[in-house]
């Protein structure tokens, strides 16, 4: 399906690793340029220079996004260079661990920082170019907000809010004709799981456990499916749908899992 993205500029946060990095390429081959926002340029580079190998258009910019001031200086510079951005897609984040029993208010408030005070800022500064180009705000979430998880309150607070902001930004940016949509991660193979999993004594039997309650095929969700949706969610073929928060999970959130194996 041809999604209309040629010559598009989508901003990308995290898209160095994982699931930022498989939507960077999604774009691309798509025929957007992916502007990749990432914490470290040599991690960057690297994405840019795999996607251009394959004939797509890509470049990145350094930015730590838990600083406010950056998210201001970042969008700049990507004005700068395009005179425009056609799509923002916040996703840059980490479940950080911080608790309700081994976190305290510092921990608590530096996380916000980086999982869900940069979306605001970003599409903050990024707004004026949006409304300029009818562009689209795509929104990756995680299950904690609605699933909980234990011993990372902040990161799940931060999601409820990712959820919220994405309903309320429809709403707002409906007379400009901004379309804002999520989409909710659940178990997805990246290698930050990978390196999780590898941490404990039994990672293998924790895997087979984990996708076992995959309802969908018993296995994990790929980043590139996550990455497909927001392609979708960030083109005209979805040109009327807006303030949705739609799961790419196999099921795991919603379905029965005692049913995963039926």
């Amino acid at each position: 399906m041809n999604l209309n993205l040629d010559n598009k500029i989508i901003v990308v946060t995290g898209g160095a690793k994982g699931i930022g990095r498989a939507m960077a390429e999604v774009f691309a081959q798509e025929g957007a340029t992916a502007v990749i926002i990432g914490r470290k340029a040599v991690d960057n580079e690297k994405v840019v220079a795999e996607i251009n190998r394959q004939n797509g258009k890509a470049c990145q910019f350094e930015a730590e996004l838990a600083d406010p001031k950056a998210c201001e200086t970042v969008i700049k510079s990507i004005l700068d260079k395009f005179g425009r951005i056609d799509g923002l897609v916040n996703n840059a984040g980490v479940n950080d661990g911080v608790g309700l029993e081994n976190g305290n208010y510092e921990d608590f408030m530096a996380s916000l920082h980086r999982n869900v005070v940069h979306y605001y800022l970003l599409a903050h500064y990024a707004l004026p170019a949006l409304i300029q180009s009818k562009g689209a705000i795509v929104n990756i979430t995680s299950k904690t907000a609605e699933t909980g998880q234990g011993n990372t309150s902040a990161y799940a607070a931060a999601n409820g809010g990712r959820n919220a902001l994405t309903r309320e930004w429809a709403v707002e940016l409906l007379k400009y004709g901004i379309r804002v949509n999520a989409v909710v991660v659940a178990e997805c193979w990246t290698p930050a799981y990978e390196t999780w999993i590898e941490t404990l004594a039994d990672a293998e039997e924790k895997l087979k456990e984990i996708t076992a309650k995959i309802p969908l095929e018993n296995r994990m969700t790929t980043a590139t499916e996550i990455a497909n949706m927001a392609a979708f969610l960030m083109s005209d073929k979805s040109s009327h749908t807006t303030g949705q928060i739609i799961h790419v999970d196999g099921g795991y959130v919603h379905l029965d899992r005692a049913l995963a194996n039926a």
